[in-house]
């Protein structure tokens, strides 16, 4: 069973998987100008709400956090499983927990931005009503980047 509770970005597990989630990018054949991660000292500055997803043994397999923008939306960031944990219920774990946050706080939609070579990811975010968007914000001269998005009804 996944447990999924707020985690610090500075915690040491943590910044091992923004990390990971980092290398792997960095080796799935993206230029670097095609590469939009958070660094930890950004996901502190810009307040997201980040969630980390823990195994039966307590060790730390996936995080993923939401930045509120105030005006009714959310975008997804540093969304992350290691692999041997994909498919395994980790990311819906931390996705259920994330919609009800950004619903609390006044989002009406959820966005995100992933690579047009992330085909789990792809598929991940189809199967939880994710539809794709014309590019936004820094994404938009990012041919590689695809932009989705998910309506949030009330709860």
């Amino acid at each position: 069973m996944t447990r999924v509770a707020p985690v610090d970005v500075r915690d040491p597990e943590v910044l091992a998987l923004v990390d990971a989630l980092t290398a792997e990018l960095a080796t799935g054949g993206y230029a670097e100008d095609e590469t939009f991660g958070y660094t930890a000292e950004q996901l502190a500055a810009s307040a997201v709400h980040l969630l980390g997803a823990r195994a039966e043994d307590g060790t730390l397999v996936g995080i993923a956090g939401v930045e509120l923008d105030g005006a009714g939306g959310g975008e997804l960031k540093r969304f992350y499983v290691a692999p041997a944990h994909r498919g395994t219920g980790v990311a819906d774990a931390l996705l259920e927990a994330l919609v009800p946050h950004a619903r609390a706080h006044g989002a009406d939609v959820l966005r995100l931005e992933t690579g047009d070579a992330q085909a789990a990811a792809l598929r991940f975010y189809a199967r939880h009503g994710f539809r794709p968007v014309p590019r936004f914000g820094p994404y938009v001269d990012s041919a590689t980047s695809v932009c989705l998005e998910r309506r949030l009804g009330p709860s």
